[in-house]
């Protein structure tokens, strides 16, 4: 008898799956638009990486956050279970011979918006994200992977320590191994520079609440 996914594994799938589902408040689920652009966010609410697509939402996002692997999580660039919660921008109305050109200006423009809202001023990509014009978007719709209950245990800040170290060792190792393009080397800046501030921040937490 095969044995049975981790918990916190199936509730991640059940979570995507909920997510990709959600009404775009017409009755149609954002997951099934074919052309779009995205956005994941961390438990500090973080933009972390932008990505685009041209097959569905779902098939894109699915293969990033559950068991059909892309480069980004094989190269520890993204790790799922850092994935707090996903913004999509769907365009339903694209016809396919303009797609190319204006998920490359709406990539952009999300990309622009991430960095404004990050803290540092980066995000995980591991590739360059083209300049293009900037544009007005459609409509978003932001969801929560996972629920409220799971949500606050994933998020306790020594458990994302924990991952973030794990993560940054790993694609440490990958640069190692490999060559690799600049942005690789980037994103490990990028990760660093994330597992020094939660530490500082729970070092502080510790501090002030007086723990042993």
């Amino acid at each position: 008898m095969p044995r049975k996914e981790p918990e916190e594994v199936t509730a991640l799938y059940d979570g995507v799956k909920k997510a990709l589902n959600s009404d775009y408040g017409d009755g149609r689920k954002v997951g099934n638009c074919k052309f779009g652009v995205y956005l994941f966010y961390d438990y500090d609410g973080e933009p972390i990486y932008v990505g685009r697509t041209r097959e569905s939402l779902r098939g894109r996002i699915g293969r990033h956050l559950t068991n059909q692997r892309t480069d980004a999580v094989a190269m520890s660039v993204l790790d799922p279970f850092e994935v707090a919660e996903i913004e999509m921008w769907p365009f339903w109305d694209l016809l396919r011979d303009d797609a190319e050109a204006m998920l490359d200006r709406a990539e952009y423009t999300v990309y622009q918006k991430a960095l404004r809202e990050s803290k540092f001023n980066v995000i995980l990509n591991e590739k360059d994200i083209k300049p293009a014009d900037v544009i007005v978007l459609p409509d978003s719709i932001r969801v929560s992977v996972l629920p409220s209950d799971l949500r606050k245990k994933r998020e306790h800040p020594d458990i994302r320590l924990a991952r973030r170290a794990r993560t940054i060792a790993n694609l440490a190792r990958v640069i190692s191994e490999r060559s690799v393009r600049p942005g690789i080397r980037r994103t490990l800046w990028a990760q660093a520079r994330r597992l020094e501030h939660l530490a500082k921040t729970r070092l502080e937490e510790s501090e002030q609440s007086g723990e042993p």
